[in-house]
């Protein structure tokens, strides 16, 4: 049975030293990766202000009345944009919902784009003055943050630093604005079941609030605790399909938290990083081996996409 062990022990990088020693720190990165399927990443680059408004208007979209939040649902775009009400994503082969309510924001794609047939438009909530300002601002800081970490992974896989730069461009990325409220009773629900992310790597600010652990190799539940400000990152599903498990998509959770903590509510910003919708995610000849037979498919980002989202009940 999975234990449940007190000592974090996943290691924290610093984005800075990425510019010294990129040889050094993709080595890091891809040696946390490789063993937690996390990384605590510092000194990432999005600057506090933009953390600190984005966040502040989360908070006030979330403490606005549930029936001014639904009006921004969208049950037909799969939840892939705006409000997603409490209680319905649920965990992959979980049979009771998690314990939070949430927000997505995509890219902004112009008039005519292709991508548009494919990619939602965004939906911004009017009653919350500089929403709109504020979640794009930090979308684009964390996507500049995932460009320059996916450069490491790229060194660290022995492909061009520049390998990832045409994966992603116009990428299908969500930033999601997480609120889970505060707990009553103990029930058979938790604020997030385990699971695995679809996409190719995340980003998460504020994940300070204890909860969050992943499920390592050796059958353990470990904590994530980063500092505040500091960035958790892990491997994604897709990211795994591409290297054929070298890189690893590892379950994690958000547990109930302590009796003494369960009035206070848990709020995230997690960045899901995806590749372009027609990008054909195809194993790394290199993943391959005598030792390590392809266990992958070729298939696209936006259909292996939407294969996920039936999962968790989101289509």
């Amino acid at each position: 049975m999975a234990t449940t062990l007190e000592t974090p022990t996943v290691p924290t990088v610093s984005l800075a030293d990425e510019a010294r020693d990129p040889i050094g720190f993709a080595q890091a990165l891809g040696g946390s990766f490789e063993r937690y399927g996390f990384a605590i990443v510092a000194d990432h680059g999005v600057p506090p202000e933009v953390i600190a408004q984005a966040d502040a208007t989360a908070k006030a979209f979330f403490a606005l009345p549930d029936d001014v939040k639904r009006q921004y649902a969208n049950a037909s775009g799969g939840g892939q944009r705006g409000y997603i009400p409490f209680g319905i994503e649920t965990a992959k082969g979980a049979k009771a919902h998690d314990l939070k309510e949430f927000w997505h924001v995509g890219r902004e794609l112009p008039a005519g784009d292709p991508l548009r047939d494919v990619m939602p438009d965004n939906v911004w909530p009017a009653e919350i003055e500089d929403f709109r300002r504020a979640q794009l601002a930090l979308y684009d800081a964390l996507e500049d943050a995932g460009r320059r970490l996916l450069t490491a992974i790229a060194r660290y896989l022995n492909l061009p630093a520049d390998f990832f730069d045409a994966t992603i461009e116009n990428g299908n990325s969500v930033l999601r604005l997480l609120h889970y409220p505060p707990m009553g009773p103990d029930g058979p629900s938790i604020r997030a079941g385990a699971h695995e992310d679809i996409n190719t790597i995340t980003l998460l600010l504020g994940a300070e609030e204890a909860g969050l652990e992943l499920l390592d190799r050796d059958g353990n539940w470990l904590p994530v605790q980063p500092k505040p400000g500091e960035l958790a990152i892990n491997v994604g599903d897709m990211l795994q399909r591409l290297t054929n498990n070298v890189l690893r998509s590892t379950t994690h959770r958000v547990l109930n938290p302590a009796p003494e903590r369960r009035g206070f509510a848990r709020y995230s910003m997690p960045f899901f990083l995806h590749f372009r919708p027609d990008y054909l995610i195809e194993t790394l000849p290199q993943c391959v081996g005598p030792d390590r037979p392809n266990l992958y498919a070729p298939i696209t980002a936006h259909d292996y996409l939407y294969e996920r989202l039936r999962e968790i009940k989101l289509v």
